[in-house]
């Protein structure tokens, strides 16, 4: 009887006895920043299928971040990044609510990691919300007549010029840019993973993109503020 009855243990818990070789895990945190046993319990769950494992800690990260979506989030970092020989500079804020989670190397390395992508992407704006009525009106005409003058049936064109906008936040706003180093997720569902691994509310204040011979005022989401002059 005892016997019998640790045997059907063992077939009820197959999961929890699942060896994850210590290479995959690695790779699952390189793709997703979460911790060594959120990896290590995603790929369990996930049958040792990394892709579903994405999805796992996915999930886990928007519930996460739905339960610490309203506390106020007033610490964090400036982080930096530098490309092409110092021809390109970041400057990014990223806020979480206590100085000890900003001083950690995940939230240092998450800031980091922000900052290259602005840099590879030139976003314009954080999320869609910040879009202006007045440039949202402006690609909604161009979609709308690109699509009539391809001869598109007028009862099909406000589907595409719908998919046409998300494509234009898709590529505009920094939130829901695919990942630079993993086109599998967002930066939001980075930041997401990032705030299930450090149990506190992080989200992204501001941002400035500079590059050596770009004209100040072309539309970024953030711009320098000109210095004043230095008097003698």
């Amino acid at each position: 009887m005892n016997e019998k009855k640790k045997e059907n243990k063992r077939m009820s818990t197959p999961n929890t006895a699942m060896e994850i070789p210590a290479k995959l895990v690695k790779e699952l945190r390189d793709r997703t920043n979460a911790g060594f046993n959120d990896c290590r319990a995603a790929l369990v769950e996930a049958g040792g299928d990394i892709e579903k494992a994405i999805a796992v800690l996915r999930k886990k990260g928007q519930a996460a971040a739905a339960k610490k979506a309203t506390r106020e989030a007033t610490e964090g970092l400036v982080g930096s990044y530098i490309h092409a020989g110092g021809k390109i500079g970041v400057l990014v804020e990223v806020n979480c609510e206590s100085d000890f989670v900003a001083r950690t190397e995940a939230f240092k390395h998450l800031c980091h990691d922000i900052a290259m992508h602005i840099a590879a992407l030139d976003p314009k704006y954080i999320r869609r919300e910040e879009v202006t009525a007045e440039m949202l009106e402006k690609e909604r005409d161009i979609y709308k007549a690109q699509a009539l003058a391809s001869g598109k049936p007028e009862n099909i064109v406000d589907k595409i010029v719908s998919g046409k906008m998300e494509k234009f936040y898709e590529e505009n706003c920094l939130e829901e840019q695919h990942y630079i180093k993993d086109e599998g997720i967002t930066i939001k569902e980075m930041v997401n993973s990032a705030i299930a691994k450090l149990g506190e509310n992080i989200s992204i204040k501001r941002f400035a993109r500079f590059k050596v011979g770009e004209v100040i005022g072309n539309g970024g989401a953030e711009q320098a503020p000109v210095p004043a002059p230095v008097r003698a």
